[in-house]
């Protein structure tokens, strides 16, 4: 980070000369901001790039009924994790045969409502979930179709706790020793499941693409070894994780190269063993909604430690951002009704709850004389600020409001005190 002026492109368009004190007065703070229209031209930037009924948007990132809508709205498939996200996508009317189940520990009610809803694919993450899905498919008479998720042991140079495509990671099977290989195996041989392809992600938050690509040559050469033994695999879904800009120094990572490496890399490795070119489908989240959002805060303290720094503490923190604490993530700040101002105060911008560790930017930069009562914003936090928010502290989480051309509504209202207490049976 520099004492310059916030780099621009970190925050969305349609954001940047937003009244920034109407939002905070009509809304509070704090507050997610997202720009309706920046994810809708990313998301447009993913059909574009792999064409249509290929993007399976990670509804994990970010997911509310507003944004289901949207999702379908723009033509992408929905990748559900939970059955609390299952429950929400029906409720938003999203067309269930278009939406992917992921879990490594699907219960067998998640299971049972998916095989009711009539949801399109179930990812496969374990023998005993395949036990299950013949069981309950059996027992509803559904035929479960399935795709097998594979973990290629590659490294995708990203944070440990993200990282899913390691021999070490809890998801999926290995392709070491040919486990997945006989997974897909069973599968196939089961006349109570439906094989449709392989699953493969390795992790979020990757700039190094060639991860990709290393990744996609040993599926590949996967469905080559399946080919062999009589078994098509029409289909790889090769995940997400590309990586979003939070830094002004990250790279500006385009959708089209990523879409360019897959493509030759899964052309060359087919090719190159012999097998039909499988469809391919990718499932961003991270990378469509990150950059379209920004969170204001109000500063409530100026504390200046002599000898040790400035801390400047906002009015949420950890409990509606938790990923500084989770994986020592980075963001900027700005003050937002002053963007284009220097930014020369060194300090950290810290939350309100009872941790040290409760920081929000621990290397932030901002005007010098910033003051209690001012607006501070954060870019790029539209991806696992709200969808992993808390009520730590009994802090009530955010509203989330969606601009579009300037217009803003709210999408999820701020929780009340007494919405804490909704839960309590005594």
């Amino acid at each position: 980070m520099s004492a310059a002026p916030i780099d621009r492109s970190l925050v969305p368009a349609g954001l940047w000369r937003l009244d920034a004190e109407a939002l905070a007065a009509e809304f509070g703070t704090p507050l997610f901001v997202y720009d309706e229209d920046a994810i809708r031209a990313r998301a447009r930037a993913y059909v574009a790039a792999f064409g249509p009924d290929a993007v399976v948007y990670a509804g994990k990132a970010f997911l509310c009924a507003a944004m289901v809508r949207l999702v379908a709205e723009e033509g992408l498939r929905l990748d559900v994790a939970t059955g609390g996200e299952l429950h929400v996508a029906r409720h938003a009317g999203f067309p269930t045969d278009r939406i992917v189940l992921h879990g490594n520990n699907k219960s067998d009610d998640e299971i049972r409502a998916a095989l009711d809803a009539g949801v399109g694919r179930i990812v496969a993450d374990s023998h005993d979930e395949i036990d299950r899905l013949e069981r309950i498919g059996a027992e509803t008479g559904v035929t479960p179709r399935v795709l097998v998720r594979v973990t290629p042991g590659v490294e995708a140079h990203t944070h440990e706790y993200i990282e899913t495509g390691t021999e070490a990671s809890k998801f999926g099977f290995t392709v070491t020793d040919g486990v997945a290989r006989d997974a897909a195996l069973r599968v196939a041989a089961s006349p109570r499941l439906d094989l449709v392809g392989l699953h493969c992600h390795i992790g979020s938050q990757i700039y190094a693409l060639d991860s990709y690509a290393r990744a996609t040559r040993i599926v590949l050469t996967l469905v080559r070894d399946l080919h062999d033994r009589g078994v098509p695999v029409p289909e790889c879904n090769l995940g997400g994780g590309l990586g979003a800009r939070y830094l002004a120094d990250d790279p500006v990572l385009d959708v089209e190269a990523y879409a360019r490496v897959l493509r030759d890399a899964v052309t060359t490795a087919a090719t190159g063993v012999g097998v039909p070119v499988p469809r391919i489908m990718v499932e961003p989240g991270r990378s469509i909604v990150a950059g379209a959002a920004i969170t204001l805060y109000r500063v409530g303290t100026v504390k200046v430690i002599p000898g040790i720094g400035t801390y400047v503490a906002v009015d949420g923190g950890m409990s509606d951002n938790p990923r500084p604490v989770l994986y020592g993530a980075g963001y900027e700040a700005y003050l937002p009704t002053r963007p284009d101002a220097p930014r020369d105060l060194a300090c950290a911008v810290v939350g309100k709850h009872c941790e040290q560790g409760d920081v929000v930017v621990a290397d932030a930069h901002l005007p010098a004389d910033v003051a209690v009562g001012d607006l501070l914003a954060t870019p790029a936090t539209g991806a696992y600020g709200y969808s992993m928010a808390s009520t730590y502290n009994k802090v009530p989480r955010p509203a989330v409001v969606f601009v579009r051309s300037g217009v803003p509504r709210v999408v999820v209202r701020r929780e009340t005190l007494d919405d804490l207490l909704r839960l309590d049976a005594g």
